[in-house]
């Protein structure tokens, strides 16, 4: 796999969202939010984020976002050898 392959390939991301409450706005409430999303730009993450603000009263305070990369079966070996302790 090439190196602008390697940018543009759908990772997990997950995405820690701090929010005001609508009927308390000094208290702050966490929501994670998990799905399959390229990086460095996160366009699935972006277009939640728009229908939060426009959609949904709880004001957004802070976004984390932390992603993986899958692992495939070419990146799994099979052990060569076992050691068993009693």
């Amino acid at each position: 796999m090439t190196v602008p392959v390697m940018l543009f390939e759908r990772r997990l991301t997950t995405a820690e969202i701090l929010y005001h409450y609508p009927d308390h706005p000094s208290l702050l409430q966490s929501f994670v939010w998990q799905h399959m999303d390229v990086a460095p730009k996160f366009p699935r993450l972006m277009k939640f984020l728009d229908y939060w603000e426009s959609h949904i009263d709880g004001r957004l305070h802070s976004v984390r976002i932390a992603g993986s990369k899958l692992y495939a079966a070419k990146d799994i070996r099979v052990a060569s050898t076992e050691f068993r302790l009693q």
